[in-house]
């Protein structure tokens, strides 16, 4: 299409100046190097996907197995200055680090895009995390102990198979895996979250609600995770960006060695916080050292049960995102029907603060260890077939598209005899 065009007017620079000519081409190449790109992280399986199946069994799984009350109060999704020339928080990890002990955390791991950072103040501590992701539809993963960084994304993750390869490929090379901020992700559609699997943990809250409704359609499905709530911080100096959300895992130490277990047993609850005093950092100091926090949790025969350390208002949440029961006070029980597949609760103190527990679900204890399974999905190789190959023909036309936008040397030729004659040169 542009060819023809710069063609037309070569040689006529009362029509069109050289330097349009060649601002011109310029975009044009940079549109087909973008669609170029674009094409090439577009690669991805196609999968066929297994029907959602709500949990179901004679046992009720207890996160809370051993409740202790050991509590840590942790950050795993927060970020800091790193040296690239791309920065997305402008505080070293010593700032981060110092900035959250001063609010009464524990643990804090540095989950910058794409790349592991150490633990400023001691190696013990560190928590072997990085947030993959670099697309346009924020369908980001924290990936915790990972073999190796795995750089490749779908710049463009429209399918559900994009998400899931992803997933997959992640979560294989790693110890475990958490979806985050569904809320905030492009196309994170009810659909996507009934079909997606392999991931443990999930950012359910990343302070847009508190209804938590992608977690519930997950849940919903069949697909068990544990609700992780961190800042996702990116300026440890803001105090609208530090101390909104956090988890409290009841663990004996700040280790990762200990940390893992507990993330992937799910003994922990999460919590929604205020900024308190607005500005005013001794307020929110103060605030944040008397947080409510969970008295005993877990399951008595059929009914499951939360004793918080002071009166809020309780709501337990169940299959289908349904409200079962509601009570203002400072404990609640709720016995899980046959058919209850899973119930979970959200606690709202006057404060401000809201405390979510993880969730009691339905499973068979003698064929599993936990409700957690990866949900079965196919390659259909037909489809992976026809895709990628309509994606090798697709760079294949944008090279050519490329080579003819941009500037060639022109080959010289010698003017002929009879050229030569007619311009006098020679008799």
């Amino acid at each position: 299409v542009v060819r023809p065009v710069l063609r037309r007017f070569e040689g006529t620079n009362a029509l069109l100046p050289a330097v349009i000519i060649a601002t011109v081409a310029a975009l044009a190449a940079a549109v087909l190097l973008s669609l170029l790109v674009l094409t090439i992280f577009s690669v991805s399986p196609i999968y066929r996907f297994s029907a959602p199946k709500p949990f179901a069994g004679p046992d009720i799984y207890n996160p809370y197995e051993g409740y202790k009350g050991e509590l840590k109060r942790a950050c795993f999704h927060t970020h800091s200055r790193v040296r690239s020339i791309f920065n997305e928080c402008p505080e070293w990890a010593d700032s981060v680090w110092a900035d959250y002990r001063k609010l009464g955390y524990d643990i804090v791991g540095f989950s910058n895009h794409n790349r592991l950072t150490r633990h400023p103040a001691d190696t013990s501590l560190e928590v072997n995390v990085y947030e993959h992701g670099y697309n346009f539809f924020k369908f980001h993963k924290l990936v915790f102990n990972p073999g190796h960084m795995h750089l490749y994304d779908n710049v463009l993750p429209f399918m559900v198979s994009q998400k899931q390869w992803q997933l997959d490929y992640l979560s294989g090379d790693a110890d475990f895996v958490m979806m985050n901020h569904p809320d905030r992700t492009i196309l994170a559609t009810p659909r996507s979250m009934r079909l997606l699997s392999g991931y443990r943990l999930i950012e359910a809250d990343c302070n847009i609600s508190t209804d938590l409704l992608k977690w519930d359609e997950a849940l919903s499905a069949g697909h068990y995770s544990h609700n992780l709530l961190s800042d996702d911080c990116h300026d440890s100096d803001n105090h609208r960006k530090i101390a909104r959300r956090c988890s409290w895992l009841d663990v004996p130490s700040a280790r990762y060695e200990d940390i893992a277990p507990v993330l992937m047993r799910g003994d922990f609850y999460s919590m929604r916080i205020p900024d308190f005093g607005n500005g005013d950092w001794n307020v929110k100091y103060r605030e944040n050292a008397n947080l409510p926090s969970i008295q005993d949790i877990g399951v008595k025969g059929d009914s499951v049960f939360v004793k918080l350390s002071s009166p809020a208002r309780i709501e337990a949440w169940g299959q289908n995102h349904e409200l079962l029961a509601e009570v203002n006070s400072d404990q609640m029980s709720l016995v899980m029907e046959e058919d209850d597949p899973y119930v979970r609760f959200s606690a709202f103190f006057d404060n401000g603060v809201v405390l979510y527990t993880n969730a009691f679900a339905r499973y068979d204890a003698s064929v599993a260890d936990s409700p957690y399974s990866v949900a079965p999905h196919k390659v259909n190789v037909l489809l992976t077939v026809l895709w990628n190959l309509a994606l090798l023909l697709i760079v294949l036309f944008l090279l050519r598209c490329l080579l003819a936008v941009l500037p060639h040397k022109k080959k010289e030729t010698r003017p002929t005899v009879e050229q030569l004659r007619f311009r006098g040169i020679v008799p």
